[in-house]
């Protein structure tokens, strides 16, 4: 028997709906690219209602992006913000966003992160993580976030990483609502 290989990839569309030399200036524009992933992602089929980018915090520049490819690619750990990380190290060589030799990064995503894209974010490099939609509006409709508390973006803050929360929320929260009329396996609930 051979030993698996987990190879992750986005979707073929990311290509033709990601403007690569754009510079995102502000919150809206950075968390209006990762709500549009996650629609995209729901419209062709190709994972969860969620949707992530990196950038450069100082320049706006976009770095890297990351959509939920939990299904397609039969792996729990695949949610949007993990996959946008991955790609976002892998892109500028190094295991830590953070490194000394680099601009300082930042994460939007189009939904609040759940418990395991929270510590990896702090894992990750990035100085600040600017959400969407919130927890709640995920949980709602049987989303399991896991255990996120107020002290856990208390902690995040003593340890150097700004959240910022509810930016575009209604916006996030239809891509979540959108994916559940559609019939999305709700596959952590």
């Amino acid at each position: 028997m051979s030993q698996p290989v987990v190879q992750i990839t986005l979707p073929d569309w990311v290509d033709t709906a990601v403007d690569w030399e754009r510079r995102y200036d502000g919150d809206e524009a950075k968390v209006a690219l990762a709500i549009e992933l996650a629609r995209e992602n729901v419209r062709h089929d190709t994972g969860g209602p969620f949707g992530s980018a990196v950038f450069e915090r100082d320049s706006g520049r976009l770095v890297a992006v990351g959509v939920n490819r939990v299904l397609p690619l039969n792996n729990s750990v695949l949610h949007g913000e993990i996959v946008a990380f991955m790609m976002a190290q892998q892109r500028v060589g190094s295991y830590t966003l953070g490194a000394p030799n680099l601009p300082r990064h930042e994460l939007a995503t189009s939904c609040d992160p759940c418990a395991m894209c929270l510590g990896a974010a702090l894992w990750s490099g990035v100085k600040r993580v600017v959400c969407g939609a919130t927890r709640e509006d995920a949980m709602a409709l049987n989303f399991d976030e896991g255990p996120v508390f107020p002290e856990s973006f208390d902690y995040m803050a003593r340890r150097g990483v700004e959240v910022v929360r509810g930016v575009l929320r209604e916006e996030g929260a239809a891509v979540l609502r959108m994916y559940v009329e559609r019939s999305g396996e709700i596959y952590n609930g």
